[in-house]
């Protein structure tokens, strides 16, 4: 089979004025970038506020493992078998950052016949969005040194100086360094860090923000430090929220491109779901509803990491609801989590396989205590045999869900009808949207929704605080951020802080080691275990096989 790069470069793509023309736009309400890419005008939300809103569909997936799941792949496939099928349908995913598609997973964009495209454009610089965040990032920390260095009025304390610089790339060796340094004139010296940009507040701000009012007063909150005097210090108090909000202006429009077989797609922000809260931007979900009447989108990584923050952050904040649930598993992925060696993967094990189900049963359970209905995809691998795919589909029984064989790699959206199907049969089986049950409520302390969350969806026996998570907590709350959501960061690969713990470990306690405030995004950050806010590249890092030829054909990008 061909590498989805070669897929997508032979693709027939439409001209995107086309694609917005089948979406009932008229050309006013798009800023075409090139050929197969296009800006749409966020305030069509606005103008579109009469017209019902279409139905959501959630795509995770278990607990990853380097066996891979699939789950852009599945959401784009699921979106072409819904057009397939005639309907109105709407592919609503977040943008890749730098860092993975050069470090550990390559591309980001689907696989094999379930794609968007252009997709070198989409894995690289797509239209500028991840930069302009970036920028306004780094022009909020160059105006707190600028303001520390020319006299600090307010009385920064350059020791509490919460806000990092970011870049959208993995680079460990930014993860600690001092700064200021060569004299007077280069600043004041103080210890720094770097995040990576899908990381930063900035990133997390934009993506909740329901307009350009909303975007500004919420980057005027975030707080940058804090005073000799133990008081915060905000973006507004620099006067810096208005210049940020200046520089994503055209980046907070949501990107319009198209699948291989032409299914519209919105790509539209691209927070981290291990360090941030995974999820593609509110103002793209929305214009996705209003533009369809179904919407598949996905949350970053296992369901008890993007899913759990889609839930109980995305949708807390903005009234988004989801109709059903999908979650992704591959048998391959089982067998890593049943303890099968990576080099036996594509060996046949129902034992393994077996072994592996407690992560699938979990995950499901954590979605339908959410009211959810849920439907697993079997995303197909050549080497799956059918005892070990009867393993699934008999907890599946068991367990009271829909089960669907998905082949949208080989096969695009014929590949997934049989999917888009048990989704259509579980929502059309409601009287309307489920009613959402959170984890935790606004008014639970901040502790408690820690220790919510790590004991209804990670079944932990506990949590431990470290001394300065505990002191941080006790005065968020004191400062007025006692009703804001928890947003847990910590490996992706357990449902524990312990990337070794697979499967469904119980008897564990969660390390929160430390709690960072951010105000304009509105949530708390709880960094759990080893996890960091700027990941490193591999050994062999994904950059090392691309390449471009002398007539510009990008090469290696999976």
């Amino acid at each position: 089979m061909k590498t989805d790069i070669e897929i997508a470069q032979e693709a027939q793509m439409l001209p995107i004025e086309q694609i917005a023309q089948g979406l009932g736009l008229d050309p006013q309400s798009i800023s075409p970038y090139g050929r197969y890419k296009a800006k749409l005008d966020h305030r069509l939300v606005a103008r579109l506020e009469q017209k019902p809103d279409g139905k959501v569909i959630l795509v995770t997936a278990i607990s990853p493992t380097p066996a891979g799941e699939g789950k852009t792949t599945t959401s784009v496939g699921l979106a072409d078998a819904l057009h397939r099928l005639g309907r109105r349908v709407m592919l609503c995913l977040r943008e890749p950052s730098l860092g993975p598609v050069f470090g550990v997973k390559g591309g980001a964009a689907g696989g094999g016949y379930a794609q968007v495209v252009p997709m070198e454009d989409i894995n690289l610089h797509f239209t500028g969005d991840l930069h302009a965040i970036g920028a306004a990032n780094n022009l909020l920390a160059a105006m707190v040194d600028n303001h520390i260095f020319q006299g600090n009025r307010l009385g920064i304390d350059p020791r509490r100086v919460t806000w990092h610089r970011c870049v959208d790339m993995n680079d460990r060796q930014l993860r600690d360094l001092v700064d200021g340094l060569g004299g007077k004139t280069n600043g004041t010296p103080r210890e720094d860090a770097f995040d990576i940009t899908v990381a930063s507040e900035v990133m997390a701000v934009f993506c909740l923000a329901s307009d350009l009012a909303d975007l500004k007063e919420r980057l005027g909150r975030i707080v940058v430090g804090w005073t000799y005097a133990g008081e915060p210090v905000t973006a507004a108090q620099l006067g810096a929220a208005g210049a940020m909000t200046a520089l994503l202006k055209d980046a907070f429009d949501p990107n319009l491109v198209q699948t291989l077989e032409h299914t519209p797609a919105l790509i539209h922000g691209g927070p981290f779901a291990n360090i941030a809260h995974g999820c593609n931007s509110v103002i793209a979900t929305r214009l996705s509803r209003k533009l369809a009447d179904y919407v598949v989108t996905e949350a970053g990584f296992g369901a008890d990491l993007g899913a759990e923050k889609f839930l109980d952050i995305k949708c807390r904040l903005s009234g988004i609801r989801p109709s059903a649930v999908v979650v992704v598993v591959t048998l391959r992925a089982l067998k890593h989590h049943g303890g099968c060696p990576k080099q036996a993967l594509g060996e046949a094990n129902v034992d393994f396989v077996r072994a592996g189900l407690p992560n699938l049963a979990r995950h499901i359970e954590n979605m339908q205590n959410f009211g959810l209905p849920v439907v697993v995809a079997l995303n197909a691998f050549p080497t799956d045999t059918e005892a070990e795919r009867n393993e699934v589909t008999a907890l599946c029984e068991r367990m009271g869900v829909p089960c669907a064989l998905s082949e949208v790699f080989a096969k695009g959206g014929a590949g997934g009808e049989q999917l888009a199907q048990q989704v259509l049969a579980v929502i059309d089986a409601q009287a309307g949207t489920p009613a959402l049950q959170l984890t935790y409520g606004d008014e639970q302390p901040l502790a408690e929704k820690v220790r919510a969350v790590c004991r209804k969806v990670y079944r932990a026996d506990g949590v431990e605080f470290s001394a300065a998570a505990q002191k941080a907590l006790a005065s968020y709350e004191q400062l007025g951020y006692g009703h804001c959501p928890v947003c847990i960061a910590k490996t992706q690969y357990s449902f524990s802080d312990n990337p070794k713990l697979l499967a469904a470990p119980t008897g564990f306690t969660v390390q929160v080691r430390d709690v960072r405030l951010s105000a304009g995004a509105g949530f708390i950050v709880v960094l759990c275990g080893a996890i960091m806010t700027m990941p490193g590249l591999p050994k062999v890092p994904a950059a090392e096989q691309i390449d471009v030829d002398t007539n510009g054909k990008i090469t290696g990008l999976f």
